[in-house]
């Protein structure tokens, strides 16, 4: 059975599955009592037990789980200030939470706009229940928890950090800052992309001890990838040659933008393509071989003049560097002319954007400002519902699509999430940089789906290898010369 920790749900699966488990006669404040001990743990696993701990509670189970939480850290002697935003709980298992903690004697407050200071501050206030911005006192609470935060208080969130939608990663308004938070029952999704890694701070997952049986009826709307995935990759056999992994077709290096092509072959032939081709301006030629004489370069002037270098190609790569102009539109119009397996990114998506087609043999690449151009909307709508935008441009274009950015999605069945990658990744050349990674895996055999899927894991990896080092100053080549070492795995 799939590990409950890689499946990823939205909110109202996750609503459903606790509803399931209660009905099967698992008494819901036992649970509620296993959530707030798993936020103690985490808590006291990061800085040991606090000495001062500011807990915000809102008036459902989020806030049942704080007035928990309040319970284990007064036992454990810390000085504790619990804050009731949007009044105490009146039923159900939140409600017995906070007569538990007022029977003791214990004071709960309205939330001040100004927080004690304090060593921790946990955040219980909304959960999963987020459906727009929040509002109000709600609003009032997460900025006052931000500037607690600010002031170098650590937060943890309780299930998801209030404000974040769960099932889309979108905070449509003020979202609370987590440096920790820890999730129940099943993992939601909205936590491994869009704003959700950035809210959510080191994610941390508890089943509470449910019996597995619950979650393996639920189908999940995505997986978690894990860097061991690319021991699927394998040992190559002793008597390979050069024709047994693929030739690699890459298209691109306007002017002004051949360095875009470079790095994109230079990632293609690090990841293990046998040959690599580059068709770019015929000005172009020599400078970019001298500067990686492995690859094979070709000066085109015309559509035409790509002919017989497809013909060869197993993979074609057409966007790195291409630009819009009338010598890009003729190598486009060219290309998709062919059978060729393709991969698509960046100026070859603004081009199709135009021209939009459906096609299963190829694999396209944007980032979300290239995937509002597909579908003709704005890149913040993309953001808000990255899932939903996936799965419209597969359906609109056909073949695998990888839409990156943080938490990075390619399709499926079934869709995988990437937790890996860093933001030193955030410089010009590194969507090249996974399109030769890509192209390479696919040429050497995998599948469109499984390249795509391992390619984006690979990219993320090595960069989180190259960012040892430190973050800032990360540039492309340093990511590319880490992928021999993620791409031969022990």
């Amino acid at each position: 059975m799939q590990d409950i920790r890689t499946r990823l749900y939205v909110a109202e699966q996750v609503r459903a599955l606790d509803h399931r488990v209660i009905a099967s006669g698992i008494d819901g404040y036992a649970l509620m009592q296993r959530a707030a001990a798993a936020c103690w743990r985490a808590l006291v696993a990061h800085h040991g037990v606090p000495r001062r701990i500011v807990i915000v509670c809102g008036p459902g189970n989020n806030g049942g789980d704080g007035y928990e939480i309040a319970q284990l850290a007064q036992r454990a002697q810390a000085t504790v200030w619990v804050y009731a935003v949007g009044g105490v709980p009146q039923r159900g298992e939140a409600a017995r939470a906070y007569a538990a903690w007022s029977a003791a004697g214990h004071v709960v407050a309205p939330c001040p706009a100004v927080l004690p200071e304090c060593d921790w501050v946990i955040d219980a206030l909304l959960g999963t229940g987020l459906s727009r911005a929040p509002e109000g006192a709600i609003a009032a609470a997460i900025a006052a928890i931000n500037a607690a935060r600010m002031r170098g208080a650590r937060v943890l969130a309780v299930d998801v950090p209030s404000g974040l939608d769960a099932s889309r990663g979108h905070a449509p308004g003020a979202c609370v800052q987590a440096d920790v938070t820890v999730s129940f029952i099943g993992n939601k999704f909205g936590l491994w992309t869009g704003q959700g890694p950035d809210c959510a701070g080191q994610r941390l997952f508890d089943d509470l001890g449910i019996d597995p049986r619950f979650s393996s009826e639920l189908v999940p709307v995505a997986e978690l990838q894990d860097e061991a995935e690319l021991v699927r990759l394998g040992r190559r056999a002793r008597g390979a040659h050069k024709g047994d992994f693929g030739h690699v077709l890459i298209i691109g290096g306007n002017r002004g933008m051949a360095g875009a092509a470079l790095l994109a072959g230079r990632a293609a032939l690090r990841s293990g393509a046998g040959l690599v081709s580059l068709a770019t301006r015929p000005e172009h030629a020599a400078a970019l071989t001298a500067a990686q004489p492995e690859l094979m370069v070709h000066g085109v002037d015309t559509g035409n003049a790509l002919d017989a270098l497809l013909s060869r190609a197993d993979v074609v790569v057409l966007g790195p560097g291409l630009g819009q102009d009338e010598w890009a539109r003729a190598l486009f119009a060219r290309v998709l002319a062919s059978d060729a397996a393709l991969l698509l990114d960046a100026d070859a998506l603004n081009l199709l954007a135009r021209t939009p087609r459906h096609r299963e043999h190829w694999i396209l690449t944007p980032h979300p400002g290239e995937a509002a151009r597909l579908l003709q909307c704005s890149s913040a709508q993309i953001q808000a519902d990255r899932l939903g935008a996936l799965a419209e441009l597969q359906h609109r274009y056909g073949g695998t699509i990888v839409l990156k950015g943080a938490g990075s999605l390619v399709s499926g069945p079934p869709v995988s999430v990437c937790p890996y990658g860093n933001p030193g990744m955030a410089v010009g050349g590194m969507g090249d940089a996974l399109t030769g990674i890509v192209a390479a895996l696919w040429a050497q055999g995998l599948e469109a789906p499984v390249a795509a899927r391992l390619g984006v894991l690979a990219h993320a990896c090595a960069g989180d290898h190259a960012a040892v080092a430190g973050e800032r100053g990360l540039l492309p080549q340093d990511l590319i010369g880490c992928l021999r070492t993620v791409l031969n795995p022990s």
